[in-house]
């Protein structure tokens, strides 16, 4: 009797084995017979799943956005309210929940690997410019979620341009990941979260530090 296959789960291991050759050859090694040999499988298998690389990407990159947007939900729901909790409290949620999007471990680090040659594709793949136009967008209105939040109870300073300080923090989320991808020799995880907090603690009030 042949084996039964789970679709879904076969596409996720033809995911994993995408991204195990973009993060050590590089986007432009992802052919499908070159993910077909990291995942085990024939051509002929993974043609069955994904008709083209095109197609391959495109489901790896929803997927790990999927995936990404599973753990920012189950953070943002572990912070709660903010507003009764002290300062510091409120700082170390909105770090965590942030450094979600930072190279911080292995699989983070494969994340935002894929996510940066993903990006330099679309640049001039239209196929893929909607997606990464959506990405964007997303990491934009999550920051200004968190900052918004931390507003809210009086932990920033008065007076902040909320749309000047939503791209200010984006492009250190952005640059943290691009240079602690491409120079982990010089930013270690651990640095890029006393970056992180020091831009936050940065925007305090003067009343939430006391």
């Amino acid at each position: 009797m042949p084996k039964q296959v789970d679709p879904e789960a076969r596409r996720r291991e033809v995911v994993d084995a995408l991204f195990r050759v973009v993060v050590r050859e590089g986007l432009q090694r992802a052919s499908l017979r070159n993910v077909a040999d990291e995942a085990g499988l024939n051509i002929g298998s993974l043609r069955h799943y994904f008709a083209s690389q095109q197609e391959l990407m495109r489901f790896a990159m929803q997927s790990m956005l999927d995936r990404v947007g599973a753990r920012l939900l189950e953070r943002v729901a572990d912070m709660g309210e903010l507003g009764g909790r002290p300062y510091p409290e409120q700082l170390r949620l909105a770090t965590g929940l942030l450094a979600e999007l930072l190279p911080l471990d292995e699989r983070r680090r494969a994340e935002v690997t894929v996510f940066l040659d993903f990006n330099t594709a679309a640049r001039t793949d239209p196929a893929f410019a909607d997606l990464s136009r959506r990405t964007a967008e997303g990491a934009r209105e999550l920051v200004r979620r968190v900052l918004g939040r931390l507003g809210a109870t009086g932990a920033l300073r008065p007076g902040l341009d909320l749309d000047v300080e939503t791209e200010r923090l984006t492009s250190l989320v952005d640059g943290l990941g691009l240079n602690a991808v491409l120079h982990p020799g010089l930013l270690a995880p651990e640095a890029c979260l006393d970056v992180l907090t020091a831009h936050l603690e940065g925007l305090a009030g003067a009343g939430a530090r006391d």
